[in-house]
């Protein structure tokens, strides 16, 4: 245990030295935020008894604060937690959503899921992309290795190969990046095929088509084929001859099957060589949440367990367990801020809580409520509960704050107009051209 309190002890310290500017405010913010399960806002964290300013100190940390997130991203590779089998990460995007907030610069239309049928189901505001550890079991405790806003000038798969082309040179060369079917993109394979990762797996829509090897020239006239048949998921007829076939049982002892396809091409990236992988569950209800036929594309190791590639997609869905942990417990799109630079060191402050409580989860214990199980494994919020207690043994780098006086207040004769609006950014930006590699 003391290993694991010293370890503690420095990934708080390697945060603290991460922020340049309003390093106390902020890191006071940050245990706060860990171990108040209760409050809803920013005013209310200033509450707990491990935040030792005044209310709007909240607010001013977010304004004036300066975080190094490159120095951050060092601290969180560095207790990265360890995975008794084959490391996982897993990259996706979420929305925040902020429709009123005309004064806020940057926003965008946004999807908005599970609406009912009568309602548009588009709201405004920001986007983020985040790259997290998976963890053994699918479940809520993900370990946040980036997490960024994407710009209306950028796109999501843009910025998910900028962080995994950050990312993936400090992780080990065995790990897998999962993505779901939004990052269905030849441009992104592309990037994704340069990593030095083991492979990345992309779950794939029923539309795309790959093609098979060329065949070899026969000699008649006119010039050789440059592809081969085709290969689609929306289409039977097209899914002949795979490389291989294989049957295994899921962590539920439930019967799988898989097929696949090596040495697939895409019609715009003839270059690249892929792996497209079909798995079938029979005892699947065959819905939109539980298909019975998925499909994906492998990039990467051609000599992978390509049936253990596929098994380990499931651990993707932990992703959208923390990202409801970030936005339910941690009030993630809950605050009120006007501009986006003060959202992303919000963001931020919300991934090292959230780490926070990963790591402290051997040693905090757990607090129950009455009608909650002991059986079961401890969820982030029971942990959250029980950081009342161990945050006192950890100490604190953060200075305790300095009375500076009264403040002078606004000068004679200012006027203060109304705040600048700004429109919805609703033109899509374009994806960059595909070359050659």
């Amino acid at each position: 245990m003391k290993s694991n309190l010293n370890a503690l002890i420095e990934f708080r310290y390697g945060i603290y030295q991460s922020f340049k500017q309003a390093r106390d405010a902020l890191f006071n913010l940050v245990d706060a935020l860990a171990s108040e399960d209760r409050a809803q806002s920013l005013p209310e964290l200033s509450l707990s008894p491990f935040f030792e300013r005044k209310w709007s100190s909240t607010y001013e940390a977010l304004e004036d604060g300066i975080i190094d997130t490159q120095a951050l991203q060092r601290v969180f590779i560095a207790h990265l937690p360890q995975r008794s089998s084959v490391p996982l990460i897993a990259v996706d995007s979420t929305s925040i959503a902020c429709p009123k907030a005309r004064t806020s610069e940057d926003r965008s239309a946004q999807y908005v899921h599970n609406l009912p049928g009568s309602v548009k189901p588009v709201t405004y505001g920001w986007q983020f992309s985040t790259v997290v550890a998976l963890p053994e079991k699918p479940s809520g405790w993900t370990y946040m290795l980036d997490q960024r806003r994407v710009s209306t000038a950028t796109t999501a798969l843009q910025v998910a190969a900028s962080q995994l082309s950050e990312i993936a040179g400090q992780l080990p060369k065995e790990t897998i990046a999962l993505l779901d079917r939004g990052y269905d993109s030849a441009w992104l394979w592309c990037q994704l095929s340069l990593l030095p990762l083991q492979g990345s797996l992309v779950r794939l829509k029923s539309n795309r088509c790959f093609y098979r090897p060329a065949p070899a020239p026969t000699g008649k006239r006119g010039a050789p084929r440059k592809r081969g048949d085709k290969l689609q998921p929306n289409d039977p007829a097209s899914q002949f001859d795979p490389s291989g076939e294989a049957e295994a049982l899921d962590p539920a002892g439930k019967l799988v099957r898989a097929r696949f396809w090596k040495q697939m091409r895409l019609k715009d990236a003839d270059w690249l060589t892929l792996t497209v992988i079909r798995v079938e569950r029979p005892q699947a209800a065959d819905t939109k949440r539980d298909p019975r036929i998925s499909w994906f594309v492998w990039i990467g190791d051609d000599h992978a367990d390509l049936v253990m590639v596929a098994l380990s997609y499931v651990h993707r869905f932990s992703l959208e367990h923390g990202y409801r942990f970030d936005k339910q417990s941690l009030f993630w799109g809950d605050i009120r801020v006007r501009t986006p630079g003060q959202f992303e060191r919000w963001s931020w402050l919300v991934a090292i809580a959230h780490n926070l409580l990963v790591l402290s989860r051997e040693i905090a214990g757990t607090s129950l409520r009455p009608w909650e199980s002991r059986h079961r494994d401890p969820s982030l919020q029971q942990v959250r509960r029980g950081m009342n207690k161990l945050l006192p043994l950890l100490g604190t780098p953060a200075r305790p704050p300095q009375p500076r006086g009264k403040s002078p207040g606004r000068a004679k004769g200012v006027k203060i107009g109304k705040a600048k609006r700004f429109r919805v950014v609703r033109q899509a930006p374009k994806m960059p051209p595909l070359v050659p590699m």
